[in-house]
C-alpha cells in the first residue's frame, strides 16, 4: 500500500475535513431529501430562460433566417461545449489517475454531463443550415455520403451517451443507499436491484474508468469534428491542422474554470465543511498548466499564418484576429492566457480559494469572446467558390432572436444541471466514504497533515 502526506490549508486558517461517514451520509440524505429553496428558485428561473431560448430559435426557423444569421448559434453552442460539457473531463482526469483530492467534486463534475443532451438538440438546426454544398469548398469529409451531417450529431450522440452511462454508474450506490435509508425521489427505483455486493462493486469500480476514458476520447473527436465543419470549413484559405486540437484545448481549461466556480458555489451554499483548500489548490495548477497549452496551441497556428504571407492566410488573418473581431481576440487573449499566468504564477494566490475562483470567471468571459470571433465571424461571410476570403465582412451584431438563444441555451444548460441536482445525490457519497477509509489526519511539527493510503 502507498501511503502519501498531503499538508493541510493551516496557513490560511481553514481546518482539515473531519467529516465522519456517518455524518456524511446523514448530510447527504437530509440535503436530498429537503432541496433547497435556492435550488427551487434556480431551477424555475434558469428553467425560463431555456423557453425563451426555444422561443428564440424558433422565430429564426420560421424567419427562414439565412446561415450567415446563425453565427451567434454556433457561438452559443461552442461556448456550451467548452463549458459544461467540459467540467466533467477534470473528474475523469484525476480518476484516471487515481487522485484522491478529486472525491469531493466528482459528483458536482460528473452532473454537467446531462447538458451534452442540449448539445445534441441544438445541433440539429445548425447542421440543417450549416452551408456544405458551395462550389470548391473544402471539407474534412472527401465527399462522403451523408456528411458532415450525420457523422458530426452521431459524434455528440455518442458524447452524450458516454457521460449518462459514466454519471448513471456512478451514481447507482448512493441511490441505493438512499433507497435503505428510506428517501423518495426520481430513479431510485433503479437501484432496487443493488445490493453491494462484491461483484457488483468491481462492476461499477471497473466500468467508469472505460466510461470516462470514452467520455474523453468523444469530447476530443466531436470537438475537433465541429470546430472544422462550424468554423474552419467555412472561411475559404483557412487551412490548419491545428485549430481543431486547439478548440478541445480551449474546452479543456474552460471546462476546469467551470467546475472551480461551481465548488466555489458549492461552498457558499453550505458545503465548505467537504470541499477545501486542496480541491481548489490541485484545480488551479490544472488551469495554469491549461493556459500555458493554450498559448502553445494558439502561437503554433498563428505562427504558421504569419509567416506564410500567403493571401489566403492573411486574409484568415484579418478576418480572425485583425480585422472587425480584433477587440474580442485582444480580450480573449488577455482572458485565456496574460492574466491566468499572471495571477496563477503567484503561489499564495493559486494556494487559494478566492483567487482560482476569480481567474475562472476571467477564463470564461474570455472563452466566450473567443468564440464570437471564432465562429460568428466565419457564419457570417458571404458564400463564394474561391480561395480567398475577398470581402471580410463587419462586426455582426446579434439580432433579437439571438439576445435570446444566447442566455436563453446557456441558462438552459443551467437548468439540466440543476435538475440533475435535484434527482441524484449533491456529492459522490461511496466515492467520499471510501476516501475516508484510506486517510487519517496526524499531527506533524505545529500542524496537521492528512495521510493518505492508496491500495492501488
Amino acid at each position: 500500500m502507498a501511503v502519501q502526506a498531503h499538508a493541510h490549508d493551516g496557513a490560511h486558517g481553514a481546518p482539515v475535513p473531519t467529516y465522519t461517514a456517518a455524518g456524511l451520509t446523514a448530510d447527504v440524505v437530509r440535503r436530498y431529501r429537503e432541496p433547497s429553496p435556492l435550488l427551487r428558485r434556480w431551477i424555475l428561473i434558469t428553467g425560463v430562460l431555456l423557453v425563451l431560448g426555444v422561443i428564440g430559435l424558433l422565430l429564426k426557423v420560421v424567419l427562414r433566417t439565412p446561415a450567415s444569421g446563425w453565427g451567434w448559434v454556433a457561438m452559443t453552442f461552442a461556448f456550451i461545449m467548452c463549458t459544461a460539457a467540459g467540467a466533467p473531463l477534470a473528474a475523469i482526469a484525476t480518476r484516471l489517475v487515481k487522485g484522491d483530492w478529486r472525491r469531493p467534486f466528482t459528483r458536482p463534475a460528473e452532473a454537467y454531463t446531462t447538458t451534452t443532451l442540449l448539445l445534441v438538440l441544438l445541433a440539429i438546426p445548425l447542421l440543417v443550415v450549416l452551408p456544405t454544398h458551395q462550389p470548391e469548398q473544402r471539407s474534412l469529409w472527401f465527399g462522403l455520403p451523408g456528411a458532415p451531417w450525420v457523422y458530426d450529431w452521431l459524434a455528440l450522440v455518442g458524447l452524450a451517451l458516454a457521460g449518462l452511462m459514466m454519471l448513471v454508474t456512478s451514481v447507482l450506490p448512493d441511490w441505493s443507499a438512499l433507497r435503505v435509508l428510506g428517501a423518495r425521489g426520481p430513479f431510485l427505483g433503479w437501484a432496487a436491484r443493488w445490493a453491494g455486493a462484491r461483484k457488483q462493486w468491481r462492476v461499477v469500480q471497473a466500468a467508469l474508468t472505460p466510461l470516462g476514458s470514452f467520455y474523453l476520447a468523444m469530447y476530443v473527436f466531436s470537438g475537433m469534428l465541429l470546430a472544422t465543419d462550424f468554423a474552419m470549413a467555412l472561411v475559404p484559405g483557412w487551412i490548419s491542422a491545428i485549430f481543431p486540437a486547439q478548440f478541445s484545448i480551449t474546452g479543456l481549461q474552460a471546462g476546469v474554470a467551470t467546475l472551480i466556480i461551481t465548488l466555489w458555489v458549492y461552498r457558499r451554499v453550505g458545503y465548505e465543511q467537504y470541499i477545501g483548500l486542496d480541491q481548489f489548490w490541485g484545480l488551479a495548477k490544472i488551469l495554469l498548466a491549461l493556459s500555458l497549452l493554450w498559448f502553445y496551441f494558439w502561437w503554433s497556428e498563428f505562427i504558421l499564418l504569419w509567416y506564410g504571407r500567403k493571401p489566403n492566410e492573411q486574409a484568415v488573418l484579418q478576418l480572425l484576429m485583425f480585422g472587425p473581431y480584433g477587440i474580442p481576440f485582444l480580450l480573449a487573449f488577455l482572458g485565456s492566457f496574460v492574466l491566468p499566468l499572471l495571477i496563477l504564477m503567484w503561489n499564495p494566490i493559486r494556494k487559494s480559494i478566492n483567487g482560482p475562483f476569480v481567474v475562472s470567471c476571467i477564463v470564461l468571459v474570455a472563452n466566450f469572446l473567443n468564440n464570437i470571433r471564432l465562429f460568428v465571424g466565419p457564419w457570417s461571410l458571404e458564400r463564394h467558390g474561391g480561395e480567398l476570403v475577398e470581402v471580410i465582412p463587419p462586426f455582426r451584431w446579434p439580432d433579437l432572436a439571438d439576445l435570446l438563444i444566447i442566455p436563453g441555451f446557456i441558462g438552459g444548460a443551467l437548468f439540466l444541471y440543476l435538475l440533475t441536482l435535484w434527482v441524484v445525490p449533491r456529492l459522490n457519497l461511496w466515492e467520499m466514504k471510501e476516501g475516508l477509509l484510506y486517510r487519517t489526519v496526524r499531527r506533524y511539527l505545529l500542524g496537521q497533515v492528512v495521510v493518505v493510503g492508496k491500495p492501488e
